[in-house]
């Protein structure tokens, strides 16, 4: 089986990208979706994030009120650290998990984890193969904008806060296996999927 980490900066369209791979045939995870469901009410990774940053993240119904906990976080790089520290080692767990049940499954299957701070994380050496979603600077905040419902002024300034979290885009790209530029149309995008799910497949027919 082979193992492909899917990552990129914020509002790249990692998704977009994911669910391309998934349409011909990959297995995907988000990294996204585990954290929201370990941090739910009752998980022990929801306990510790509470704990570290107080009831004040919570919503009346006692879930966690995710705008409230970034704000906290992306407010101080020590702080972000903090929550990685909790999240991570959780999430990264979850995922190697459910690779492996796949391997179980399909031997010759591609198992793809759609995360945005892989190489952050230090965890990219668990993937066989690492694919990079780019797209032009100025998209993001459009993009952005547009999800959040907020003007491109304030999308960008947001971007920007929480990019610095993140390696740039040139660091991301040096340590890809594959590119994948989301500028262009979206059958553009697809075209190149294409391409890259067509050597990931050949490699992982061929793994043991």
């Amino acid at each position: 089986m082979l193992k492909v980490g899917l990552t990129g900066g914020m509002s790249c369209g990692k998704s977009v990208v994911g669910d391309m791979f998934v349409q011909l045939g990959a297995h995907l995870i988000q990294s996204d979706l585990v954290g929201h469901q370990l941090m739910q009410p009752g998980e022990a990774v929801y306990q510790e994030v509470v704990r570290r940053f107080g009831t004040s993240i919570l919503n009346a119904d006692r879930t966690v009120n995710r705008a409230r906990l970034a704000e906290l976080a992306f407010g101080q790089p020590s702080r972000i650290r903090e929550l990685n520290a909790i999240i991570h080692p959780a999430v990264i767990d979850y995922e190697n998990r459910w690779m492996d049940a796949i391997a179980k499954q399909e031997p010759h299957a591609i198992a793809m984890v759609e995360a945005a701070l892989i190489l952050e994380a230090g965890s990219a050496n668990r993937f066989n193969r690492l694919v990079v979603v780019t797209c032009r600077p100025e998209q993001r905040a459009e993009r952005w904008a547009s999800r959040a419902k907020v003007d491109v002024e304030t999308a960008r300034r947001e971007v920007s806060r929480r990019m610095a979290a993140q390696l740039p885009d040139e660091e991301k790209i040096k340590a890809a296996d594959y590119v994948i530029n989301n500028s262009g149309s979206l059958n553009a995008t697809r075209e190149q999927v294409k391409g890259v799910y067509r050597t990931l497949l050949a490699e992982a027919e061929s793994s043991h």
